[in-house]
């Protein structure tokens, strides 16, 4: 009953944002303090750069796990996307948000196509070979691990594919 909850609210919320307070919901949130600047400025020449998406979009592959959606608190799990995948192969599992329209193109959250587009005319210099989908939603114990486990695999495995820039696409 749960899942069904979430996505008539998600429906409800993005087609009446007007009836629904969420400036309340935000004034509950806990805000998570970061010190020092969480990215690094880029320096380099875009058209010779490798670039890679990280969606938290709930975007993965139908042959993959899906995103635990039981979990109040979110999955901080990831999913590898590779850039060769069939564009008939992906999928979304995210409650939290109406995701019709990334449904019907999924460049709306996980604009690959359109990355795809650039290399070709020669304004970025290459895709990343992987790319990831994270679930947007994390909150409470699953924080801790997104901030100290998955999100740093993640940058190391962007890392090690001499990824230059990476797009961050909500959901």
């Amino acid at each position: 009953m749960g899942r069904l909850k979430n996505r008539v609210l998600a429906k409800l919320f993005t087609r009446f944002p007007g009836i629904f307070k969420l400036e309340k919901y935000a004034e509950k949130a806990v805000p998570l303090e970061i010190e020092g600047t969480p990215w690094t400025d880029f320096t380099g020449k875009l058209h010779e750069s490798t670039v890679a998406i990280v969606t938290t979009a709930g975007v993965h592959l139908k042959g993959q796990k899906p995103f635990d959606m039981q979990d109040p608190d979110g999955d901080p799990s990831y999913r590898e996307l590779p850039s060769d995948t069939p564009r008939e192969d992906y999928t979304i599992t995210h409650d939290y948000y109406d995701h019709k329209d990334a449904d019907a193109d999924l460049n709306i959250v996980y604009p690959i196509d359109r990355l795809e587009e650039f290399v070709a005319e020669g304004l970025i210099g290459g895709l990343a070979p992987k790319n990831y989908g994270f679930m947007g939603h994390i909150d409470g114990p699953h924080i801790k691990t997104l901030i100290e486990k998955t999100a740093p695999e993640v940058a190391a495995k962007l890392k090690d594919q001499g990824v230059d820039v990476v797009i961050l696409t909500p959901g």
